[in-house]
């Protein structure tokens, strides 16, 4: 598995100074996508709704609205 592509836009096109420290969004090449965020797992798992779940090897992780809004006009539809 290896990056295929960013979705949305880089973090200096999103007005980062360096460019290195920001949310991300990667289309993989096995089509999953991998998520540069920050790392919100003890905060966030007891809020999870009883219907969701999380995997011992899986972290929650936030970015911010403008990141996904941003994203949305690269990911496919299907």
């Amino acid at each position: 598995m290896t990056i295929k592509r960013r979705i949305g836009a880089s973090p200096s096109a999103r007005g980062s100074q360096t460019g290195q420290t920001c949310p991300d969004i990667f289309e993989l090449s096995d089509g999953n996508f991998a998520i540069i965020g920050t790392e919100a797992t003890e905060q966030l798992d007891p809020e999870l709704p009883a219907d969701a779940g999380r995997a011992d090897y899986e972290r929650i992780v936030i970015v911010s609205r403008d990141v996904l809004i941003r994203a949305k006009a690269d990911i496919p539809d299907a």
